[in-house]
């Protein structure tokens, strides 16, 4: 089981930068279906440093395995993969639930090795909590 975030404005598509997303939705993925667990917000949009914007954006999504965004800065992808969350970059407007689909399809059929890597890597890490 992973857990996969994307960036967006309206909750329905990837639409935005991960620096100037307000929220991401946030969907459990196993290899018979997805559903969406929740929608996490921005609440403290005050800060203006770029360090503490990222900060924030991260807490929102430490918990999941794949992010997906428009665009992403290098110094928050670089944050971002530290915390073992792979950023997926996809053109604006892509429909979450066909992300959706093609990623579970992709895990029933014959994921690609990151993708493996990753979801090993979160149970590992879940079996140590």
């Amino acid at each position: 089981m992973i857990k996969v975030a994307f960036s967006t404005a309206d909750g329905e598509s990837i639409n935005t930068h991960f620096g100037y997303s307000d929220a991401f939705d946030i969907y459990e993925m196993t290899k018979e279906k997805y559903e969406k667990l929740a929608t996490r917000v921005i609440i403290n949009e005050e800060n203006n440093n770029e360090s503490d914007r990222i900060e924030e954006r991260l807490n929102l999504i430490i918990d999941c395995t794949l992010l997906f965004i428009t665009q992403i800065g290098p110094t928050a992808a670089a944050r971002i993969t530290r915390n073992k969350i792979m950023p997926v970059k996809v053109t604006e407007d892509t429909l979450i639930k066909e992300q959706l689909d093609k990623l579970l399809k992709m895990i029933q059929t014959n994921p690609p090795l990151w993708l493996v890597k990753a979801m090993n890597d979160r149970t590992k890490e879940e079996e140590h909590i």
